[in-house]
């Protein structure tokens, strides 16, 4: 007959060990001599190279001071390459850090943007939005305008503006405003 072990939790499931053993955690240490800090952070040791370095947060902060993305390129492809990673919408970008604008401060700078976008005023309401949208994609819409590189972009930016102005809608109905 086998014995059956005790449980150590007596009921209780916080008291229940994590991750089942007590065995040591291997922690990798910053990859800065002589620093006793976690490397949680993995910064590459050279452009487009498969290899780590691993530091903490203040080396890795210090590491990131000198470091140049467009390092090797001339001024036209570090633009090119900008442009190609930022996209053709500038109020995208806005939206995420929530710059405010000029007026009463309940639209961001992404959405005054996206505002200009569907060619409307500051304090157009959202249905005024609506209108806009629908005009401006039936006008730059690719099944009316066929291999129109220009009206494709257009139409593009418009979707984008219209979703960034709808987003901040629901933002504002779901808090009540």
């Amino acid at each position: 007959m086998v014995r059956q072990t005790r449980n150590n939790d007596w009921g209780f499931p916080r008291w229940r060990s994590y991750g089942g053993g007590r065995e040591a955690v291997n922690v990798r240490l910053c990859d800065r001599h002589g620093c006793t800090a976690a490397g949680d952070r993995p910064a590459p040791k050279s452009p487009n190279s498969p290899e780590r370095w691993y530091f903490c947060e203040t080396h890795a902060a210090e590491y990131n001071k000198g470091w140049n993305y467009f390092e090797g390129l001339t001024k036209e492809e570090a633009a090119a390459r900008e442009h190609a990673e930022r996209g053709d919408t500038a109020f995208e970008q806005a939206r995420h850090w929530q710059w405010t604008g000029p007026g009463d401060g309940s639209r961001t700078r992404g959405e005054l943007d996206a505002l200009r976008a569907l060619e409307l005023e500051d304090d157009a309401d959202f249905e005024a939005v609506k209108r806009a949208y629908r005009r401006l994609a039936k006008q730059y819409h690719p099944d009316h305008n066929q291999d129109d590189k220009e009206a494709a972009r257009q139409f593009h930016a418009v979707q984008a503006a219209y979703e960034v102005l709808r987003r901040g809608e629901e933002g504002k109905n779901w808090n009540g405003a």
